[in-house]
């Protein structure tokens, strides 16, 4: 049985008739406009074609690709906030004076100042141990007459370390240990409060040297401490300014490569200054290392790859507390994952998390993913490179781009292809494509952001030790490589507990006399790591 046709409202009929009139004009209308000038759609797409003919000054790229690039660039460590016309000239290049009318800095632009001052201030909210610290210690000025050079990534959590050290007395000149890391407003914000720093986001291997050298150059200062992390801020002063290395009162140094550098030096005896390794110290290790790789190593895949990684199979090279950190993030995501090691306890620790432990050639072939954290150098070469299947990720969280053999694809038969910022497609002539990462530098650091709180931790040990090795009795430390005093990585934990509402049982007299321990630590010896 048929329905019966709707009946219209009374008054109803004529306003729908009228609307009905009014919407097929329209249709026609707009028809009529598109019918008449096919020639301008077809010239769009013409303009489009030949656009795409010139790759652009970073690269070819789609016009999809352009359009995204935004959405994958932090605003804290990837976003210009310069036209294309001020990218164009080379910071080198620029005369840039701040408010106070000094010159005595090289950023990319100092009118970013603004904006990265406001950075800081969101990075101070969650840094309130360092602040804590700078409160305590700011009428004291422990670093007095300390004229400090530093060398690490400049973002807004390691100004925050910057200024806490210049409000303790210190005079610093910046430059920065990776040439994609450096957040270019906070430069900015850091030049405009009178802190001599040359770094900028995207600098030449040419540009690097001649930052680290501008730091340390300068005539009528002289550095008499240094901050570095990778060890290239020593290195240049060891070789091309061995007077100033001489009278270094101490070195600070907090990553896997800078500290093998100066062991290194101490084996050959080369090392005439007294040095601090705060990488091995338990604040570091325990925390920046692990629970900031577990958050920030997601964070960098996902805004340059949008990769899902549920199902991917991903190689881990290094088990250390930073292959720890990533492995736990991927497996929580439902990848499978592998470990390479060359350690067997760290090995056995991988087996016992649950871990397969393979050669990397024996994986190459079949893995989405390739992740290098050993703090080596040609973990992944090019015959590792040329097995990879097509579309494969290959990225390092380590400090040093030495771990992949990224040189080695710069040859002649292979195509790179600029998709994204700090994303390359690198082409075989056969089609396939191998998907790098900041170009085998630092991926977390280099394409996103890593978490605030737990790089207090770190800027609160390295502040620490710069005071003890700058305040410290002559014959003190020699001229050697020590581990952060215990008692000093203690007090950096007990800084950051109110944060959780954390509350410390004591021990009683008598519970300290049968552990043989002062009531108030060190709790563990200085070899515990």
């Amino acid at each position: 049985m048929s329905m019966p046709d709707a009946m219209p409202l009374p008054g109803v009929g004529e306003e729908l008739k009228q609307a009905k009139e009014i919407e097929d004009a329209e249709k026609y209308s707009f028809m009529a406009t598109v019918t008449k000038a096919p020639k301008k759609q077809i010239q769009f797409a013409d303009d489009m074609q030949e656009f795409s003919k010139f790759p652009t000054k970073t690269g070819r790229r789609s016009l999809s690709r352009s359009i995204s690039q935004s959405s994958t660039d932090s605003y804290s460590s990837a976003a210009s906030y310069t036209d294309s016309s001020d990218d164009e000239v080379s910071p080198r290049e620029k005369q840039q004076t701040n408010s106070k009318g000094s010159s005595n800095f090289c950023v990319k632009n100092i009118k970013q100042a603004e904006f990265g001052r406001r950075e800081i201030e969101i990075a101070e909210q969650d840094m309130s141990a360092l602040i804590s610290l700078r409160k305590r210690a700011q009428g004291e000025k422990p670093l007095a007459g300390a004229k400090i050079v530093g060398c690490t990534h400049i973002t807004a959590q390691t100004a925050v370390l910057i200024e806490t050290l210049c409000a303790l007395g210190a005079q610093c000149r910046w430059s920065a240990c990776n040439i994609y890391s450096t957040q270019n407003e906070v430069a900015a914000a850091l030049a405009e409060a009178g802190v001599a720093v040359f770094a900028w986001k995207g600098e030449s291997e040419d540009d690097f040297w001649w930052c680290i050298d501008r730091c340390v150059n300068m005539d009528g200062w002289q550095a008499n401490m240094i901050l570095d992390d990778g060890g290239d801020l020593t290195h240049w002063v060891y070789k091309k300014y061995p007077n100033v290395f001489k009278k270094i009162r101490g070195i600070v140094e907090e990553s896997v490569t800078g500290v093998h550098r100066l062991y290194q030096l101490s084996k050959a005896g080369k090392l005439c200054v007294p040095a601090m390794n705060v990488n091995d110290s338990v604040t570091k290790q325990k925390f920046d290392n692990l629970y900031c790789c577990r958050e920030s190593i997601l964070d960098g895949l996902k805004r340059t790859t949008d990769v899902m990684f549920g199902g991917k199979q991903v190689v881990v090279c290094g088990y250390g507390e930073v292959g720890k950190g990533c492995c736990a993030a991927l497996k929580a995501l439902g990848a499978i994952v592998y470990i390479t090691e060359i350690d067997p306890i760290c090995a056995l620790q991988a087996c016992m998390d649950g871990f397969r432990v393979v050669k990397l050639n024996e994986v190459i072939r079949q893995v989405d993913v390739v992740i290098t954290c050993t703090g080596n150098k040609n973990v992944v070469t090019r015959e590792h490179l040329d097995r990879m299947k097509n579309s494969c990720i290959v990225c390092n969280m380590g400090h040093s781009n030495t771990e992949i053999d990224v040189t080695s694809l710069r040859t002649p038969e292979l195509t790179w292809e600029r998709v994204r910022s700090q994303v390359d497609h690198v082409i075989w002539p056969d089609g396939k494509r191998v998907v790098l990462l900041a170009e085998g530098r630092l991926l977390n650091l280099s394409c996103s952001t890593v978490p605030t709180f737990v790089l207090s931790i770190t800027a609160t040990t390295q502040a620490l030790a710069l005071i003890e090795l700058y305040n410290a009795p002559e014959g003190r430390y020699k001229q050697d490589v020590y581990l952060l005093p215990k008692k000093m990585d203690e007090y950096v934990a007990s800084l950051h507990l109110p944060s959780f509402d954390a509350h410390l049982t004591e021990l009683t007299d008598d519970q300290a006399k049968y552990l043989g321990l002062n009531k108030n630590g060190p709790f563990k010896p200085n070899y515990y790591r």
